[in-house]
């Protein structure tokens, strides 16, 4: 790999998400050498990954080099690579461009789409977990969306202005506000040929409500904006199969639909070489104490949300969001350079800051304790929050001229079919 040599220990991180970036921004300079591995070579702010999906923001808004992160730091080397396995009574790990060795490693994977075994779900079906997946639903809307203006018959045409979004969570509610936003203000003008009526947006949810993270008020206030905006919510739905053509579900709705966008669930994603005991069979997350060590390996940790850690206030784990990550991954930097002076590592205890979710223009919902609110208020203080979140003051100024230009406008500027998407065939 071509690390140079130092009398330091050394650290190697897998993954540059929240987790990772925020544990080597704590390090910098600090006596230790730290190696970022990942497989893109930039950091992906997932909170806002809906919006390239929906032509809102352009990729290079939300995504930040890792070299830029990290080009200050004297201590910090990044090697664009995928680990394959850990062997961990030699503290080595493998990559696709060589092989390392550590003093501490620490795994901050992340995680990747489940879909909870439905092979043909899998295959036909678009996830959005990276910025590539993201391009391709943005492709393949718009693709659809000039399909339809030449198709041959009424049904082919309503397939490829039905969209299905299967998963109301946070994702899949503030997807399915920017898919209606869409059909709302940049249908009737831009497709003047197509009924903007004909376009239709299901959201599928196994639970009972919308939003079930979060509170029952904000559930009912962010169904209620859907509904408004003209989606089709389906509670206690359960999709069965998906061809790629049909959407067949456990209440008999079926749904003939080009587009199915899973956002039902993740699964971590770990690493070959630790012991399965090491993991949750149910989510493959590592089992982590209240440092982040990883159960039986002391000089492995794991952050973010490849990390289960059962406190009393979160007897099932952290949720798998930003935060628990961000302070994760700040505290351990602080705990690694005390295992190095032979101190006392501090225990993690997470503060909660709240949740939220924008349905669309002027909507959102947000828990912050006892207090809950939605509306316009909900909507500014989302977008501030993840304005200032951004990483790169590039990206936030991008960003924000952005939102102002669609505000003001009703429009969405990355309306590009840059990278054609390809279905597979059925």
């Amino acid at each position: 790999m071509n690390i140079p040599k130092s009398n330091f220990p050394r650290l190697v991180i897998v993954g540059g998400g929240f987790a990772g970036i925020n544990l080597a921004k704590s390090l910098k300079n600090k006596p230790i050498q730290v190696v970022l591995i990942d497989k893109h070579n930039y950091h992906t702010f997932q909170p806002l990954l809906y919006q390239v999906s929906s032509s809102g923001l352009e990729p290079d808004s939300i995504a930040y080099p890792l070299r830029k992160i990290i080009k200050k730091s004297n201590n910090t080397f990044f090697r664009l690579a995928e680990v394959e396995e850990i062997e961990p009574d030699d503290n080595r790990i493998k990559t696709t461009i060589g092989e390392i060795t550590y003093d501490y490693l620490v795994l901050a994977t992340g995680t990747k789409t489940n879909f909870f075994g439905n092979t043909d779900v899998e295959k036909y079906s678009m996830p959005m977990k990276t910025v590539p997946q993201a391009l391709n639903i943005r492709s393949l809307i718009l693709q659809n969306l000039e399909k339809a203006t030449i198709a041959k018959t009424e049904a082919e045409r309503k397939a490829f202005l039905n969209f299905v979004i299967v998963g109301a969570g946070p994702t899949g509610v503030e997807l399915a506000g920017a898919i209606a936003e869409l059909k709302n203000h940049i249908v009737p003008r831009d497709y003047r040929d197509l009924n903007a009526n004909d376009m239709q947006i299901h959201l599928l949810e196994g639970a009972n409500r919308v939003l079930p993270p979060m509170s029952e008020e904000a559930s009912v206030k962010a169904k209620q904006f859907l509904i408004d905006l003209g989606v089709h919510v389906h509670c206690n739905t359960l999709v069965k199969e998906y061809n790629g053509k049909k959407v067949e579900t456990n209440t008999n709705l079926e749904l003939e639909s080009e587009t199915l966008i899973w956002a039902a669930g993740v699964t971590g994603s770990p690493v070959k070489g630790l012991s399965a005991n090491s993991l949750m069979e149910r989510s493959n997350r590592y089992k982590v104490n209240r440092y982040n060590q990883v159960e039986n390996y002391p000089n492995v940790f794991a952050l973010g949300d490849i990390a289960y850690m059962e406190t009393e206030a979160f007897p099932k784990g952290h949720p798998q969001v930003a935060q628990p990550a961000i302070q994760q991954g700040q505290l351990l930097g602080k705990n690694i350079l005390r295992l190095i002076a032979d101190k006392p590592m501090q225990k993690f205890k997470y503060n909660d800051k709240g949740s939220m979710a924008t349905i669309g223009r002027n909507k959102a919902v947000v828990d912050l304790g006892k207090v809950k609110f939605g509306g316009f208020f909900a909507w500014f203080v989302w977008m501030f929050i993840h304005l200032m979140a951004l990483v790169g003051f590039r990206n936030r100024v991008v960003v924000f001229f952005n939102w102002v230009y669609n505000y003001i406008n009703f429009d969405k500027a990355a309306r590009l079919i840059i990278r054609p998407f390809h279905k597979v065939n059925q």
